[in-house]
């Protein structure tokens, strides 16, 4: 079924996918993992952030996260 699409604005890419109408499987191509404390990762005009003491856990024990193997 298509779709109508109003305006977009996309400031910028990075290895991304923007894919616009219909489609049955985007599959992502690469993978990664941040550790980030709490409100290090905030975005946008006006932000307020107040924490504690944050600790981040940075012990991952998992070998594979998110697998990319045969994906097409």
């Amino acid at each position: 079924m298509p779709a109508i699409v109003g305006p977009v604005q996309i400031f910028n890419v990075g290895g991304g996918v923007v894919h616009f109408g219909d489609t049955a499987v985007i599959s992502p191509k690469n993978t990664g993992k941040t550790f980030e404390g709490a409100g290090s990762s905030n975005s946008g005009g006006f932000i307020v952030t107040n924490n504690g003491v944050s600790g981040t856990n940075t012990l991952d024990t998992n070998l594979v996260d998110q697998p990319t193997i045969g994906n097409n």
